[in-house]
C-alpha cells in the first residue's frame, strides 16, 4: 500500500510538498541557531535561540483558524498552490539574510539576525495556514483503508524533514579547521530557493478536490476566527481535553529543543557538530517513540501510552537536570566523540533519546484519538483549533523560558522544572480521562508486565442483566486486573473498612463501588436491590486470599445475593498471580515470580438452581453449596487436562519447585521435583523392554518413594501402570 500511494498522484505530490516545506523551515531554523550561537555571537544568544522556536510557531496561534476555513471552503489543491506562491518572497528574504551573514562588515553581519528572524516568522505563517489543509485533504483522496498508511507516511515525512533539515542546517553553518565556512553563504541561499521552487512544483501537481463548502464564510478578523474556533473546540469536552493533552507535548518538546544548543555550548562546551548531533538525537528519539506507539495502537489509539509517556518524559528530564548539574565546567570546544567518551556524555545522550522517545509515545495516540473523534466535515477546523492551542502553548512555553533565561535561570533548573511539570501532566491526564483512560493504562501494563491473557470475554453479561461475577481470589492485584478488563457497568462490592483507606478512596471515584460491612447481615440487602435493578455485581466469594493455591472456603453471602436477586453467576478464574509477591503463598509452597504469566478465564453464566421448597437458613446453605460447586467446576474447566501425568509433573516443577522434597517415605528417602523427574526418565528407559506402548504393567512395590518413581517412569514411556 505504501508503494502504491507513493506512486499515485492522489498522494505523492502532497507528500513531497509538505516534506520539502518542513525541510526548508527546519534548515533555516537550524542554520539560524548555529549562526547566533557560534558565528555572530550575539548577546543573550541563549535567549535568542529559544525565541527562534517561538517565532516559527507563534503564527499558528492566529492563522490556523484561517487555514482551516480556507481548506474547508475552497479546493484544497488550489489553496496549497497559492500558499507556496506566497512562500517564495519569504525564501528570498531568508536567502538575503544568509548572504548578509557572510559580509566582512560586522554591522551587516549583525543585521542579518533580524532579517532571518523575519524570514523564519514568514515561514511559520505559511506553515500555519498549510497545516489544516495537509491533514484535511487526505480523506478526500484516500479510501478509509488507505488513511492509516497515508497518515503514517505524512508523519514519517515530517520527522524525516526535521531530521534532515536539522543536519543540513548545522552542517551548512559549520566551519573548517582553517576557519572558513563549510558551505559558502551564496550556496546556502541557492539551497533555500531550490527547496521553495521544488515545493511550489509539487503543490502544482496536487490533485484537485473541488470546493468543500462554498457557503462557508471566511472571517477576515483573524482574532475573531481564532477565538471562535477555540470556542467550538471548547464546546466538545473530549476534543478540548485531547487538544490540551497534545499541546503539552509541543510545549515540552519545543522548550527542550530550544534548550539543547545552549546546553551543548555553554554547559558541555561542545562545538557545532555536537549541537547538530543533539538535535538529530532528539529527532531520532521521537521517531523511535512514534514507531513504538504505532505498533501498540494497531486497532485503535492506545491511550495508555499517554500517561506512560508523560511519566517517562518526567524521569528523563529530571535525570538530564541531575546529570547536567554534575558536569565539570567547560574548557574549550569538545567534539562529539570527546563528549560521548565521558560517562556523563553517554548518559546525557541516552536521557535525551529517552525523553524524545517518550514524547513519541505520548503524542501519537493523543493526536490519532483527536483525528478519530473529529467529524469528517469539521476535521480541518478541528485540527486548526488544536493547532491554535498548540501554538499558544509553545509560544507561552518559549517566552517563559526566554524570560527565565534573561533572569539568570540555568539549564539544569529549567529541565528539572520540565520534569516536575510532566508529573503533574500525567496526573491530570489520568484525572481527565477517568475510568476509560485508567482501564487502558491497566490493560496495557498488565499485558506488558504479566503477559495478561483474557479468555471468554463473550461470556460477560450485557448492561441491564442481573448478574453476579464471582472470581477466585489469589492476590491483591485481582481487583485491579478485573477493573481493567470488565465493562463500565460492573460495580464492585468492597469491605467498609477497606474503602476508608486513603490509598483506596481515589480509585473508588473512578469505579462503581458499593461498600458492605460483613459484620452486619442486613448489609447485603442494598447489594441485592442493586442486582435486582439490573446492576452487575463483582464480589469475591472466598473469605480470604488463597494460601494453598486452591479454592478457599466459599461463604454463603454471595450465593444469597445471587439467589434473592434471581441473578446468574458468572464464574471467573484467575491463574498465575498466586505466585507473585502480591499473593499470600510463601516460598516454601511455590516458586515465586515477580511477573508471572497471568490468565483470566470468564466462564459462561450459571443459575444456582436452588430447590424451590427450601426456605431460610436451609436455602442459604444450599445456595452456598451450589456456588461452591460452581467455583470448583470453574477450576476444573480451566485446568490443563490435555497432557499426561508426567507432563503435568514437569509443568508443576516449573512453577512449584522450591527445592524442598515433594515425596518422603518411612525409610527417610526424599525426592525433590528434579530428582523425581530425573529418576523417572532413567528408570523408564530401563523398563521399556518389558512391554509395548500402551500396554498395562502391574506394579507391586511397598509404600516407598520407589513406587512413585516407577509410576512416573512408566508414564514417560507410554505404558499404563
Amino acid at each position: 500500500m505504501f508503494k502504491d500511494l507513493m506512486s499515485s498522484r492522489r498522494f505523492a505530490p502532497l507528500f513531497w510538498c509538505q516534506f520539502l516545506a518542513a525541510l526548508n523551515d527546519n534548515f533555516v531554523k537550524s542554520a539560524l541557531v548555529i549562526l547566533v550561537l557560534y558565528k555572530i555571537g550575539a548577546e543573550q544568544g541563549a535567549a535568542l535561540v529559544t525565541l527562534a522556536g517561538a517565532v516559527l510557531v507563534m503564527p499558528a496561534f492566529l492563522l490556523s483558524a484561517l487555514g482551516g476555513e480556507l481548506a474547508d471552503k475552497y479546493d484544497k489543491a488550489h489553496v496549497a498552490f497559492w500558499i507556496r506562491v506566497g512562500e517564495l518572497p519569504v525564501a528570498l528574504l531568508a536567502a538575503a539574510g544568509f548572504l548578509m551573514s557572510g559580509s566582512s562588515d560586522p554591522a551587516i553581519a549583525q543585521a542579518s539576525v533580524p532579517v532571518l528572524f523575519a524570514a523564519l516568522f514568514g515561514f511559520g505563517c505559511w506553515a500555519a495556514i498549510f497545516g489544516p489543509m495537509k491533514y484535511g485533504i487526505l480523506p478526500d483522496h484516500l479510501t478509509v483503508a488507505e488513511l492509516p498508511a497515508g497518515n503514517a507516511l505524512v508523519e514519517g515525512a515530517t520527522f524525516l524533514a526535521i531530521l534532515l533539515g536539522t543536519i543540513a542546517g548545522g552542517f551548512a553553518m559549520a566551519t573548517t579547521a582553517s576557519g572558513e565556512p563549510a558551505i559558502p553563504e551564496w550556496a546556502i541561499a541557492v539551497i533555500i530557493l531550490a527547496f521553495a521552487g521544488l515545493c511550489l512544483l509539487s503543490a502544482r501537481l496536487i490533485k484537485e478536490t473541488g470546493p468543500g463548502d462554498p457557503n462557508l464564510p471566511i472571517t477576515r478578523n483573524i482574532f475573531a476566527s481564532t477565538f471562535r474556533l477555540v470556542g467550538e473546540l471548547y464546546s466538545d469536552r473530549r476534543l478540548w481535553v485531547g487538544g490540551l493533552i497534545t499541546s503539552w507535548f509541543w510545549m515540552a518538546g519545543i522548550v527542550a529543543l530550544s534548550l539543547l544548543p545552549t546546553l551543548v555550548k555553554d554547559v558541555l562546551g561542545g562545538n557545532e557538530q555536537v549541537a547538530t548531533l543533539s538535535l538529530v538525537t532528539f529527532t531520532v528519539g521521537i521517531a523511535i517513540g512514534s514507531y513504538l506507539a504505532a505498533r501498540a495502537s494497531r486497532t485503535r489509539p492506545n491511550l495508555a501510552l499517554v500517561p506512560i509517556g508523560a511519566l517517562l518524559m518526567a524521569l528523563f528530564a529530571l535525570d538530564i537536570a541531575w546529570t547536567v548539574s554534575t558536569v565539570p565546567a567547560a574548557t574549550g570546544r569538545l567534539g562529539p566523540m570527546e563528549i560521548l567518551s565521558q560517562a556523563w556524555g553517554l548518559r546525557l545522550a541516552l536521557d535525551l533519546t529517552g525523553f524524545a522517545a517518550a514524547g513519541g509515545l505520548y503524542i501519537v495516540p493523543s493526536f490519532a484519538a483527536l483525528q478519530s473523534w473529529a467529524k469528517a466535515d469539521h476535521r480541518a477546523r478541528v485540527i486548526a483549533g488544536v493547532n491554535i492551542i498548540n501554538a499558544a502553548a509553545m509560544t507561552t512555553g518559549t517566552l517563559t523560558v526566554t524570560a527565565l533565561q534573561l533572569n539568570g535561570v540555568g539549564v539544569p533548573a529549567l529541565f528539572a522544572g520540565l520534569g516536575f511539570l510532566n508529573l503533574v501532566v500525567m496526573a491530570l491526564v489520568l484525572y481527565a480521562w477517568g475510568r476509560e483512560g485508567l482501564q487502558d493504562l491497566g490493560r496495557f501494563l498488565f499485558r506488558q508486565l504479566l503477559g495478561l491473557e483474557v479468555k471468554g470475554l463473550e461470556n460477560l453479561p450485557k448492561a441491564g442483566t442481573r448478574a453476579v461475577i464471582a472470581p477466585n481470589h489469589v492476590s491483591l492485584l485481582d481487583a485491579p486486573i478485573l477493573f481493567s478488563i470488565l465493562p463500565g457497568h460492573a460495580g464492585y462490592a468492597i469491605d467498609t473498612q477497606m474503602a476508608q483507606k486513603w490509598w483506596i478512596r481515589p480509585f473508588l471515584k473512578l469505579a462503581k463501588a458499593w461498600t458492605i460491612d460483613p459484620t452486619r447481615p442486613l448489609g447485603a440487602r442494598s447489594l441485592i436491590n442493586h442486582v435486582k435493578d439490573g446492576e452487575t455485581l463483582v464480589i469475591f466469594p472466598e473469605g480470604r486470599l488463597t494460601v494453598t493455591g486452591g479454592l478457599m472456603k466459599v461463604y454463603d453471602g454471595t450465593a444469597m445475593i445471587a439467589d434473592k436477586a434471581d441473578a446468574v453467576v458468572v464464574p471467573v478464574r484467575i491463574d498465575g498471580l498466586e505466585r507473585s509477591p502480591f499473593g499470600y503463598m510463601n516460598r516454601m509452597q511455590t516458586k515465586k515470580a515477580w511477573l508471572p504469566k497471568t490468565t483470566v478465564t470468564i466462564l459462561p453464566p450459571v443459575k444456582l438452581d436452588v430447590p424451590a421448597g427450601l426456605k431460610g437458613r436451609a436455602r442459604r446453605q444450599a445456595a452456598g453449596a451450589r456456588l461452591q460447586d460452581i467455583m470448583v467446576d470453574a477450576a476444573v474447566a480451566t485446568a490443563d487436562i490435555d497432557q499426561t501425568l508426567f507432563s503435568a509433573l514437569a509443568a508443576a516443577s516449573r512453577t512449584r519447585d522450591t527445592g524442598r522434597p515433594i515425596v518422603e517415605d518411612p525409610l527417610g528417602t526424599t525426592l525433590t521435583y528434579g530428582r523425581m523427574i530425573t529418576a523417572a526418565q532413567v528408570l523408564g528407559r530401563k523398563l521399556m523392554p518389558l512391554a509395548g506402548p500402551g500396554e498395562a504393567v502391574g506394579v507391586m512395590l511397598p509404600n516407598s518413594a520407589g513406587v512413585a518413581v516407577t509410576f512416573f517412569a512408566l508414564q514417560t514411556i507410554g505404558r499404563v501402570p
